[in-house]
């Protein structure tokens, strides 16, 4: 078996890849001293995946919310569930489903080897019965009503829904209560069956634990799978957004707002270049000490609930900034001309300097938490990018290489504004 080691000197560190016989490839980033260790094991399986064929099959279309809908059953067995399991060694457990990607997850200080056993025998042993099945549709119903319910929630998908036409990240990760009331049994695992092969998946270990550790469980509890080549199927994407304003009413003091600018990512991800550039651009234009940032303040347009975030998937990527503002349209006013003055003025190279320092402290401040150790090598993976290659980058990093970014990531004439105002406005 092929033991890849990756070391960087500026972090100080090294962590290993396996590519195991199994067809599951394994990270393992020992962290000496430590006492808790944090495993993940994810699929390349989201909520957007819903139109797809494996190898020479048919193409097949699937509810929305099937991921998240075999997230929670997947925990479930005829002898009980992993929670049970889990109990008894003391690990806390917990899973996600994203637009991308499903995790699987635990951390511990103690009964490493037992908890992770546990976590690779369950996500390998699905259990699905119509009855089960049926039962699940009342508790997920009832969380997407929740969701539906909540203004931050809703601001953000309206957001989504404003800035594409077509592409499934404009539909709620956990579907609809229509939506879920067409999922089977035999659809679970014709998703189970596609996207839960080993080759489409990675096992990240951070923390009080080793190769030899993480080995023997795998050696132990992995059933070897047949390669198998999963193709994803999603309609063309009109650079333009579908509406420019999208407004909904809700019991709010103040009102939310997300302005979202739609980038033309083509059917590739992001380099660690161009995530190393996105994050310290974003930190030059709207954090606390960016000029836009107090501006925004100085006029009572913001509270400190402002933020942004760059989000991407496949075939899809988006700068969205946001938070709670009495005048929505104003602040989307002065981001539009702010953005529009760093096109026409260039970016300060004090400012850049400040970012870039900033941005590689968090980065390698990173690096003293076993989750986020974890949690960004397997987003790293499914990116095809490399967890050190993305602080080389940020060191590297020029202010035109920033400028660059800018052109590509920030349109001011192709966004989003999504507002929540209360029932009374």
């Amino acid at each position: 078996m092929d033991i890849k080691t990756v070391e960087n000197n500026i972090v100080k560190d090294k962590y290993y890849v396996l590519d195991h016989p199994s067809g599951l490839t394994i990270y393992v980033y020992p962290k000496e001293g430590y006492q808790s260790t944090y495993a993940i094991i994810g699929t390349k399986y989201g909520s957007v995946n819903t139109r797809f064929k494996v190898d020479d099959g048919e193409e097949i279309t699937v509810p929305d919310g099937i991921a998240h809908y075999l997230e929670h059953k997947l925990f479930e067995s005829e002898d009980g569930d992993a929670f049970t399991r889990y109990a008894k060694t003391g690990a806390n457990a917990n899973a996600y489903t994203s637009f991308e990607k499903t995790c699987y997850l635990f951390s511990c200080t103690e009964n490493f080897e037992e908890s992770l056993e546990i976590l690779l025998d369950f996500v390998q042993s699905p259990y699905f019965t119509a009855e089960t099945v049926a039962k699940e549709q009342g508790i997920i119903g009832q969380e997407i009503k929740m969701y539906d319910d909540s203004p931050s929630w809703r601001v953000m998908f309206n957001t989504l829904q404003g800035m594409y036409h077509k592409h499934p990240v404009r539909i709620d990760i956990a579907g609809t209560v229509e939506s879920i009331a067409e999922i089977t049994a035999e659809k679970l695992y014709d998703c189970y069956n596609s996207f839960y092969n080993l080759h489409n998946m990675v096992l990240c270990v951070a923390g009080n634990a080793t190769v030899e550790q993480v080995l023997s469980v795998a050696d132990r509890m992995l059933k070897p799978n047949k390669k198998q080549k999963i193709e994803n199927f999603f309609e063309d994407e009109p650079y333009e957004v579908a509406k420019e304003y999208v407004e909904q009413k809700f019991p709010v003091t103040i009102p939310l707002f997300n302005l979202g600018f739609k980038e033309n990512i083509g059917d590739k991800a992001a380099t660690s270049e161009q995530l190393a550039y996105t994050d310290i651009l974003l930190t030059i234009f709207a954090s606390s000490s960016s000029k836009l940032y107090n501006k925004l303040m100085d006029e009572g347009l913001i509270n400190e609930s402002f933020g942004y975030e760059y989000a991407e998937g496949p075939h899809y990527a988006a700068v969205l900034f946001g938070g709670e503002s009495r005048n929505p349209k104003r602040v989307t006013e002065i981001i539009k001309d702010a953005i529009r003055e760093f096109k026409k003025n260039g970016i300060d190279e004090k400012d850049f300097e400040l970012a870039k320092r900033s941005v590689y402290g968090n980065a390698i401040s990173g690096f003293n938490s076993n989750e986020n150790i974890a949690n960004i090598l397997i987003d790293m993976h499914f990116n095809d990018r490399e967890l050190f290659g993305y602080v080389d980058a940020i060191a590297n990093a020029k202010v035109e290489d920033i400028e660059k970014r800018l052109t590509e990531i920030l349109d001011p004439d192709n966004c989003t504004l999504s507002v929540v105002l209360g029932e009374e406005e």
